[in-house]
């Protein structure tokens, strides 16, 4: 008790003889903390369940912050959380071919899973939907694919998804907050 009264008398003599220091220290102080708690997800940020097992939570811009493979593996979690699914395998790297995870369905569907962890200036354009385009079936041996992003797509890449035979499906940062808040898996129509 005494050392916490002694401890105040130093702070209110220090602020009193010192204001602009103290000011100056207070500002710097907040700005880290702000700082700090955005970089967290808080603030208002659309924030997300991360894994329902655990009850953990995530925003989108914790989602964009992770690594590319960390962001894989979270994916490969979404998808082995919910029902229907026997195995997601995260097989991205180096000449993945347009396949960072491969999700098996207990109906035996093959689903390919492209994963774009941006930023949220940064949209997924065309090419990469051609890229999936082309190898999804043919070398994956896949019934479907997706693309996952933490962003957008490019209106290029909507229009170009728009005209192949068999749309692949467009996951975006608000479609990929609400599967992973506990909504419909995006491999269901």
């Amino acid at each position: 008790m005494v050392v916490g009264v002694g401890a105040l008398i130093v702070v209110i003599t220090t602020v009193r003889d010192h204001p602009v220091v103290c000011g100056l220290l207070a500002v710097l102080v907040l700005g880290v903390v702000v700082t700090v708690h955005r970089m967290r997800g808080g603030f208002g940020e659309l924030r997300v369940r991360a894994d329902a097992r655990t009850g953990g939570t995530h925003s989108i811009a914790a989602y964009q912050h992770m690594s590319g493979s960390q962001f894989e593996h979270a994916v490969a979690d979404l998808a082995r959380r919910d029902p229907g699914v026997r195995a997601a395998t995260v097989s991205g790297g180096a000449n993945d071919r347009a396949l960072d995870v491969l999700v098996q369905l207990t109906d035996g569907r093959r689903i390919a899973v492209q994963c774009k962890r941006f930023a949220a200036g940064n949209r997924v354009g065309a090419p990469v939907v051609y890229a999936v385009n082309g190898t999804y079936r043919a070398y994956h041996r896949c019934d479907t694919a997706l693309i996952v992003t933490t962003s957008d797509f490019t209106q290029d890449a909507r229009r170009a998804n728009a005209e192949l035979d068999q749309p692949l499906r467009l996951v975006d940062g608000r479609t990929l907050s609400r599967w992973v808040a506990g909504g419909r898996p995006p491999w269901y129509p």
